[in-house]
């Protein structure tokens, strides 16, 4: 079985997504590690808002709930771009971790960094995953 390991620093969110769910539809295992370094394009205050609705959308005991942890919000953003309502997408969506930090087991392997994802690329404002986890209210555990 292929696996596949994504250094999200300093990657743009949404290209990062699209790799990812890419191999993962094509039957590789993924991981993901540095997620709270992934960016997120566009002004941090609207992005910060914009969050912060879909936070607070819904009924606690009902949902629809919505991720406030870096790894949540990256395996959330990933399983938007996966046919989740067939078994293809989520036999896929099985096959995806996303770790903050890097465990030691990756410590020695390649990672994998995606030149058209990277954030120097952007010409506007961005805010990385971890400050938005921290704004939205998560504890720091990572």
């Amino acid at each position: 079985m292929i696996m596949k390991v994504y250094d999200a620093t300093d990657q743009i969110l949404g290209r990062l997504s699209t790799h990812v769910a890419k191999d993962l539809l094509k039957g590789e295992n993924v991981f993901v590690v540095n997620c709270e370094k992934a960016r997120l394009s566009g002004n941090p205050t609207v992005t910060k808002e914009k969050y912060l609705k879909k936070r607070q959308r819904g009924d606690p005991r009902h949902g629809p709930y919505f991720p406030r942890m870096p790894d949540g919000v990256v395996m959330r953003s990933i399983r938007g771009m996966l046919p989740t309502k067939f078994q293809k997408g989520q036999k896929a969506l099985r096959r995806l971790k996303v770790l903050a930090g890097l465990p030691k087991e990756f410590e020695k392997q390649e990672l994998i960094h995606l030149e058209d994802a990277d954030v120097n690329r952007l010409k506007c404002k961005s805010i990385s995953v971890e400050e938005l986890s921290l704004w939205l209210g998560a504890p720091k555990r990572w």
